[in-house]
Parts: C-alpha cells; structure tokens; sequence
C-alpha cells in the first residue's frame, strides 16, 4: 500500500496566497484627521530643558535646570515639573560623581591600556541614560501623557560650542480622530 505525500512545493506556494487574501482583507482604513485639530507641522516646538551643571561627562551634565519654562504654562503645573526634574537630578547625583572619578582613573591609565580604561566610565554613562530615560518614561505614563506631553532624553548640539550635550525634551502629543 503507497501513501501519496503532497508535494511540498505546491503547499507553500498555497499557503502563500491565502496569506496574501488575508493580507488585503486585513488592511486598516486611512486615517482621516478633522480639520480642527492641528496637523504635525504646525505643532509647537518642543521645549528643552538643558543641563545646568558645572560637570559634563559625555554630554551629560550634573544636573538639569529647574526653573519653570513660561512655554509650559497651562499645561503644567510648576510644582509637577520641579518634581519631575528634580528626580532625574537626584539619579544624576547619585550616578555621576561615580563617573567622574572612573574618568579621572581612566584618564591616568589611557596610555599604559591603549584607551581600554575608559570603557568603564562609557558604559556607566550609558547605564545612567537608561536609568534617566526609564524615570523619564515612568513619569510620562504617570502624568505627561495624560496632559498631552512626552518627556526625552535627546542629543543637541551646544549652543556654546560644537560639541553635543543631553537635554530633557518635552515634545507635544498630536491626537488624531480615526473615522
């Protein structure tokens, strides 16, 4: 007694064309945007809170500026946004004179290990970002996205100089209507 086994080719390629019917059934409708709301480029600019310090290690500075953006006003209370930041300052508090004195070691021993000395503080400042960058995203979800607002952490250039520093961005959420 034979078994006929299906050739395998034939079932892929019917597989495949199911999957492609599913695909064009599936689609989403277009978002349509009401007239009333404002479209991406008449968004405002986003505000940036820059770094106030007087230690920058890798663009990251000791700590951001608290005072309160006028932009900001009433959108914002002024106490939620001193708090907010002054949570990323206590994290850069705690993290970065760690840092520096990893730098400062690096630095002295650059020549004799060929630079592998600075790896230590290059990923301590990475750890640093994510743990700012996670604090950031805590307090979207807890209350900026509700008021329409997303907090960042964003590479700029300096306005000093050439050289590129971290700063706290709050961007706008634009909400559209689907129909």
């Amino acid at each position: 007694m034979s078994v006929l086994l299906p050739n395998m080719a034939d079932f892929d390629t019917i597989y495949e064309l199911e999957e492609e019917d599913e695909e064009e059934q599936d689609e989403p409708e277009p978002v349509v945007r009401s007239q009333e709301l404002p479209r991406p480029r008449d968004a405002p600019d986003p505000v940036a809170v820059r770094g106030a310090g007087h230690i920058t290690v890798f663009g990251l500075s000791n700590k951001f500026d608290t005072e309160f953006p006028s932009v900001l006003t009433g959108k914002v209370a002024p106490e939620e946004f001193k708090t907010s930041i002054s949570r990323v300052n206590a994290c850069l508090r705690k993290n970065l004179p760690v840092n520096v004195k990893w730098l400062l070691c690096g630095c002295l021993c650059c020549c004799c290990t060929l630079g592998c000395s600075l790896w230590p503080v290059v990923c301590l400042n990475k750890r640093t970002r994510r743990s700012i960058q996670k604090l950031l995203e805590w307090e979207n979800n807890r209350l900026y996205h509700k008021l329409g607002l997303h907090w960042k952490l964003s590479k700029r250039k300096c306005e000093t100089s050439n050289m590129m520093e971290y700063v706290s961005i709050a961007c706008y959420l634009l909400l559209f209507n689907r129909t």
